[in-house]
C-alpha cells in the first residue's frame, strides 16, 4: 500500500529539504530588459558565425532563414510599421518583431541548442547573439556584445509595445 507523507505538526510537509544557497543561485538566470542578471563575457559576430554552424544552423538554417519545423530567425522585412496580426505574409523575426536585446540572451540562454539546452556558455550565447543582431542589420558587424553593451541596443520593434504597467490586485487574479 502506498504511503502518503502527513503534514507535521508545524504544518509542513515531511518531503524534500530547502534550497542551498548554491542551488539557488544556479537556477537564478533571469536577465531583465536592463540587462540585470547578463553574466560576464562576451562575444562578436565572427564568435557567434561559428558557433552558428556547429549549433544552430541545423535547425534555423544557415542564414537563420528557418524552415518548416524551426522559425526564421533573421529578417527586416517590413523596414517601417510592422504590421504584427494584421499581415500575416510577414513571418516575426528578430529584426522585426523582438522588442529587447537582452531577451535573446535570455532565450538562448534558457532554451538552446533544442538538444542541449542550457549548454552554451557565456561567451558562445554573447557570440550567437552578436550574430543575429548583425544578420538582422541591428548592429554594425565589427560590435562586441557584453552585458554593457547589450542592453543599449535598440531592437527596431521596440516602440511597438506597450508596457505592461499592471500593479496586480483583484482585478489580476
Amino acid at each position: 500500500m502506498l504511503q502518503v507523507n502527513q503534514a507535521t505538526p508545524s504544518g509542513q510537509w515531511d518531503v524534500g529539504r530547502p534550497a542551498l544557497p548554491a542551488e539557488i543561485t544556479a537556477w537564478d538566470i533571469d536577465v531583465n530588459p536592463a540587462g540585470e542578471g547578463l553574466p560576464p563575457g562576451s562575444g562578436t559576430h565572427e564568435m557567434g558565425a561559428r558557433v552558428w554552424v556547429a549549433k544552430c544552423a541545423v535547425c534555423h538554417g544557415a542564414a537563420g532563414e528557418g524552415n518548416e519545423q524551426y522559425p526564421r530567425l533573421v529578417g527586416r522585412e517590413p523596414e517601417e510599421e510592422f504590421p504584427f496580426g494584421r499581415q500575416l505574409r510577414y513571418v516575426r523575426t528578430v529584426g522585426n518583431y523582438w522588442p529587447y536585446a537582452t531577451t535573446l540572451y535570455d532565450y538562448i540562454r534558457r532554451a538552446m541548442p533544442l538538444t542541449a539546452p542550457g549548454s552554451l556558455t557565456p561567451d558562445e550565447i554573447y557570440g550567437v547573439v552578436a550574430w543575429l543582431l548583425v544578420e538582422n542589420r541591428i548592429v554594425p558587424p565589427g560590435a562586441v556584445i557584453d552585458a554593457r553593451t547589450l542592453p543599449q541596443v535598440r531592437m527596431p520593434a521596440r516602440d511597438r509595445f506597450v508596457d505592461d504597467d499592471r500593479t496586480g490586485g483583484k482585478e489580476f487574479r
